[in-house]
């Protein structure tokens, strides 16, 4: 799918990674417009191509979300494009919705307060939660690691059990954060493990149900270089922190287009380091992913996988496989659908929100070297899906911390219908 040409060059997003200090992007005055292309996608594209543009999103069929810098507003607004405002201010939204101050020092306690679940955290503070959460069900629990990052940071998660003993049923596995700005994932995945800790053994609980038929392998931030520096330089960085290859200056390999697996279909990744989609120099070289795939396939050649979730934003999108091809299909593919259909209307029934589901490529864009295709076909897992969370563009990457609950309640109500159907 054809994006803005100045996509190589977009500022500050990209060009936040080669500044010679680690300076502090500002997002100060920018606003975040959506822009209507529909029927007119090449002629909205021809006037933007004079801009540098920072563009939220891949599929542009229907919309193209763009941050636009206090310098380009008014030449931007000459243009007379349909569009609506998504953030009238996006740096003063940002410090609205994370005040580092104000959040961090997490102490250890006897279980995590729910409170936790009203703002967004340092990352520090996320560690300590998975560790306080474990120290609460020790019976049935522990901290487990997936490899090491580019800056040395252990990928930290937390394995789930039930009454039959660890590693004794199939696996069910969640990732979130694997693209650093888009932190709601990372708090919905948190939630989700909360209800499981503390619903466990209550007669009749779904938690107890679900923990007594799978153990649970939840990674909640598996791109915790990228995900420190959306906290402390850049908002809206999305790949990791790997070096710039030899001859180039940009910064960072899209860990959700390096898996091993379909790496290299044209369409679905890019070859520019600078893009956001770049899929690294060779399938699999990330650090994180090698240690993604470690256990993706300790997994499959123990107690297999039965489901396979990996958390996005935004858009509010339940996609199953394939990403890779347009045309392809789950050899289950009718069981998918009907699961994916299920999933969204109990959500919708909880958060009132409208889910899309359907295969990733055709409902959404290509990608290559993903997540989902990996571990349904190399991994072997029966079910695999990528869930992309609130919202469909009000707020975008930049979700209101208030949005914390809401969305985790409706995702577990989906959880909940999804894993009882399987």
């Amino acid at each position: 799918m054809k994006l803005l040409k100045t996509i190589s060059l977009l500022l500050p997003l990209t060009s936040a990674a080669v500044l010679p200090r680690e300076e502090r992007v500002s997002y100060d005055g920018f606003k975040v417009f959506r822009v209507t292309t529909g029927d007119s996608l090449a002629t909205v594209q021809e006037k933007l191509a004079d801009f540098s543009l920072q563009q939220w999103n891949l599929d542009t069929s229907a919309h193209i979300d763009v941050a636009v810098s206090p310098a380009q507003l008014s030449n931007f607004e000459a243009l007379g494009l349909n569009v609506t405002v998504m953030h009238e201010d996006l740096g003063a939204d940002i410090k609205a919705e994370f005040d580092i101050s104000a959040v961090s020092g997490l102490k250890p306690r006897a279980l995590p307060d729910a409170s936790w679940f009203k703002n967004y955290h340092p990352y520090n503070d996320h560690l300590l939660f998975t560790k306080d959460l474990a120290a609460t069900f020790p019976s049935n629990s522990e901290v487990i690691t997936s490899g090491t990052t580019v800056q040395g940071r252990t990928i930290t998660g937390i394995h789930l059990w039930g009454k039959s003993g660890k590693g004794s049923k199939p696996a069910i596995v969640f990732h979130g954060n694997v693209h650093a700005r888009e932190w709601i994932t990372s708090m919905t995945v948190e939630y989700l493990t909360y209800q499981l800790v503390t619903g466990y053994g209550n007669n009749g609980s779904a938690a107890t149900a679900m923990l007594d038929a799978y153990d649970f392998y939840i990674l909640p931030i598996v791109n915790p270089d990228g995900f420190v520096y959306t906290q402390t330089t850049n908002r809206l960085w999305r790949k990791n922190r790997s070096p710039a290859p030899s001859g180039n200056r940009c910064i960072g390999t899209d860990i959700n287009r390096n898996w091993p697996y379909q790496w290299d279909i044209p369409g679905g990744s890019s070859t520019d380091p600078c893009d956001e989609t770049y899929r690294g120099k060779t399938a699999g070289d990330s650090p994180e992913n090698k240690g993604l795939t470690s256990l993706i396939t300790t997994l499959r050649d123990t107690t297999g996988i039965k489901l396979y979730i990996d958390w996005h934003s935004y858009g509010q999108y339940i996609l199953t496989p394939y990403g890779y091809n347009c045309t392809a299909e789950a050899v289950n593919q009718a069981e998918e659908d009907q699961l994916a259909a299920g999933t969204a209307a109990a959500i919708k029934k909880v958060g009132g929100t409208t889910w899309t589901t359907g295969p990733s490529c055709s409902t959404l864009y290509a990608t290559s070297g993903s997540s989902t295709d990996y571990v349904g076909d190399v991994g072997k897992a029966e079910h695999s899906i990528t869930i992309e969370l609130r919202d469909t563009g009000a707020n975008g990457f930049v979700l209101p911390a208030s949005q914390i609950l809401p969305s985790g309640e409706e995702q577990w109500a989906g959880l909940k219908y999804l894993i009882a159907n399987l």
